[in-house]
């Protein structure tokens, strides 16, 4: 039996991998200074929350094979200064998941966009059929209870490529710890601008990428992105690795319903707009290097109902209809709210999103706004002034805002009780008139309660 103790284990990715190695009978023990829900449950109904919250180098001795470092972790934390002097083996997370699973043919999905939905289609469609293999997704699904596993007897491993850091000790992003032999990239556009300061930056970690791909591996990129199809075509001196284009599928939208045109005839679809259309296409031409078909996979997708978080519909009656999503940064909030309007053409969108992530907050970022809701017959920008204080950021006038946004009629709002307001204002001057209310963020509006808004804006 192997023993690992994380450092920071009730982090999204941290605490799913703790479960993991705990399903393959590892000991498991961990520590953080701090652990929210759904973490804390999780790993309390299997035994592995901390007895105690705080860092306690004591814990740490010579009989760990391993200890996995969360990139909450400071790098003058005791217990991982106490695993330095003892010479226990330290990783990230994405670095202890490559160890696990180097022998493995390895699926890696890195892109500004999109990374998660196409990680978790490609899971659906091998659940489907049965493929026993490895996964890393950073949203839950339906019908699973971890988003991480790992098999003794897989071989194939399938991992949402993250460009974030992974350490304090690997400060560098995680997608270039995996080493793919299949690589897909679905999309570039500035993110994370606390790390990456420039543009030109952030590409750069892309170009890494691909230079990562194992030897005779396949690169599967989205045609559509200019800046993809460009770092594409700059890596067609490496022979050993084949390139495969992928953009947006024949399609027909009819009565609010998206119809895929396929060789094998119409299949019905549970998720809308072009951007998971491409997201389904990237996600088929992985399988086929699996050696799923198309029959195969397009049964399977037509039961795929999303990942959580992304589109995901709070509720709905006559011609209402309420969707949350994890929309956030400029691209991805830009092709949400284009989605729901071309699903939607008849009805009046309502969009809101919440500025929450440090780059949303930063006033040099927030040119990269424009025109991203354009498509809303009314829009509201939500922000959290508390939010504003945590990231030491200074406060973001409203009318810089609106200007960032472009629309002069954009409502900026500052308490969740007064966005409750501007939601359902007018709503009742034509009760009986169909809409669609889109409620984007990463974060969580300042504490409102989505699901009662969603059901006083279908009342």
């Amino acid at each position: 039996m192997k023993r690992v103790h994380f450092i920071a284990i009730g982090g999204s990715a941290m605490h799913n991998l703790a479960i993991a190695l705990h399903q393959q009978h590892y000991e498991v023990s961990g520590s953080d200074d701090e652990i929210f829900e759904p973490s804390h449950s999780r790993l309390s109904n299997l035994g592995l929350l901390p007895e105690r919250m705080g860092w306690h180098p004591e814990d740490i001795t010579t009989d760990l094979d391993a200890v996995i470092l969360g990139m909450h972790a400071r790098a003058d934390n005791p217990e991982l200064q106490r695993a330095q002097e003892l010479g226990i083996p330290v990783f990230s997370y994405p670095a202890y998941f490559y160890e696990q699973t180097k022998e493995k043919t390895r699926v890696v999905i890195g892109g500004s966009h999109g990374k998660t939905t196409i990680t978790s289609m490609i899971v659906h469609v091998l659940r489907a059929g049965g493929t026993d293999f490895d996964y890393l997704v950073g949203a839950q699904l339906e019908g699973f209870d971890c988003m991480v596993r790992l098999g003794a007897k897989s071989k194939v491993a399938v991992i949402e490529g993250d460009e974030y850091l992974a350490s304090t000790l690997e400060p560098v992003p995680k997608f270039h710890l995996y080493k793919p032999d299949i690589a897909l990239v679905s999309g570039i556009a500035w993110d994370h601008i606390n790390v990456f300061k420039t543009f030109e930056s952030y590409v750069e970690q892309f170009t890494t990428f691909i230079s990562l791909i194992e030897p005779g591996g396949k690169l599967i990129y989205c045609a559509e992105d200019p800046e993809v199809k460009r770092l594409a075509e700059e890596r067609k001196g490496r022979k050993d690795v084949a390139q495969v284009p992928y953009g947006v599928p024949p399609h027909e939208i009819r009565d609010g319903r998206t119809m895929l045109l396929t060789a094998q005839g119409e299949v019905p679809l549970n998720i809308f707009g072009k951007h998971n259309l491409m997201n389904l296409e990237g996600a088929r031409h992985v399988c086929h290097q699996l050696g799923i078909g198309d029959h195969e996979f397009y049964n399977a997708i037509a039961s795929f109902t999303g990942a959580a978080k992304r589109l995901e519909k709070l509720a709905e009656h006559g011609d209402k209809v309420v969707f949350k999503d994890f929309a956030h940064s400029p691209s991805k909030l830009k092709a949400t709210v284009d989605a729901v309007r071309e699903q939607f053409p008849g009805r009046k969108l309502t969009a809101c999103m919440e500025l929450h992530t440090f780059s949303s907050l930063s006033e040099n970022f927030l040119d990269q706004y424009a025109g991203c809701m354009d498509s809303a017959d009314k829009a509201l920008v939500f922000y959290d002034p508390h939010a504003v204080q945590l990231k030491r950021l200074p406060p973001v006038p409203t009318e810089r805002i609106r200007a960032a946004f472009g629309r002069k009629d954009l409502q900026v709002l500052t308490d969740p009780i007064a966005l409750m307001g501007a939601v359902r204002e007018g709503m009742w001057e034509a009760p009986d008139s169909s809409g669609v209310l889109l409620m984007m963020s990463s974060g969580n509006f300042g504490g409102l309660d989505l699901h009662a808004m969603a059901e006083a804006f279908i009342a």
